[in-house]
This record gives C-alpha cells, sequence and structure tokens, in this order.
C-alpha cells in the first residue's frame, strides 16, 4: 500500500512539472528577441555573424570604450577558446570567444561582483558594447 502512495504522488508531481516547462518555453521566446541569453551558472552569450579575430578585437575596444582594464588575453591550453580576463574596482570579468565556423563566433561573458554574486547587467552591456563595435 505504501508503495501505491509514494507511485501515485510521483505521477502527480510529474504531471504538474511536466506543465511548466510550455510556459517556460514561451517566455524564452518572449525574451528570445534580445538575442542575449542567461544560463543557469550566470554567464551571459551570444553569437556574432563574425570571424573570431573581430570579436576579439571589438571585444577589447568595447572594453577600452567602457573603461575595463584587461588583465590578460590568451588561448585556452588544448581549445580555439580565446579568454580574456578584465577586472573593475569591484568586478572580475572572463570572456571567451569561441570561433564556431570561419564566420560564426560565440562569445560568453561572466561578471563577478564577489564569490557568490554575478553582475548580468555588466556582462550584457559588454556584450551590446562589443556588438556597436563590430558595427
Amino acid at each position: 500500500m505504501r508503495h501505491y502512495w509514494l507511485a501515485s504522488l510521483l505521477f502527480i508531481n510529474a504531471a504538474f512539472l511536466s506543465a511548466c516547462v510550455p510556459v517556460i518555453t514561451t517566455a524564452a521566446g518572449v525574451g528570445g528577441s534580445a538575442a542575449i541569453t542567461h544560463s543557469l551558472n550566470s554567464m551571459t552569450y551570444r553569437t556574432f555573424t563574425a570571424p573570431a579575430v573581430k570579436v576579439r578585437v571589438a571585444t577589447i575596444n568595447a572594453l577600452d570604450r567602457m573603461k575595463i582594464k584587461v588583465i590578460s588575453d590568451s588561448m585556452q591550453s588544448n581549445s580555439n577558446i580565446r579568454l580574456v580576463t578584465a577586472k573593475t574596482n569591484e568586478r572580475m570579468i572572463e570572456i571567451q570567444i569561441e570561433p564556431i565556423s570561419p564566420n560564426t563566433t560565440r562569445m560568453s561573458v561572466t561578471a563577478k561582483s564577489s564569490v557568490f554574486f554575478y553582475d548580468s547587467a555588466t556582462a550584457e552591456e559588454i556584450l551590446l558594447q562589443t556588438k556597436k563595435s563590430l558595427g
């Protein structure tokens, strides 16, 4: 009898939780026009139709325009992902530039204000300023 109630409870939870998927999908579609996406680990990312070299130059220009100091700019070992690290007085910023094809590049930005807190607004602005630098 106990197994019957447990199985019933699991079935009811699964039925109610699966109803959330269309709502989440719709919400993502409404916000999708912004073309900037946030993932669960507070990384903000966008794909550009431009070569990785141009996205890198545009990123450096955007950070310079925003008066954010670049600390390092290097390729990650064993991959073709470029890692740009920058810093302000209150934020540590990590930018990954990953070529997807010769003319498509994915850029991911993480801005941390402390160990536990992320600043998605700053990460978004870096992406928008990079887009502006690309023209």
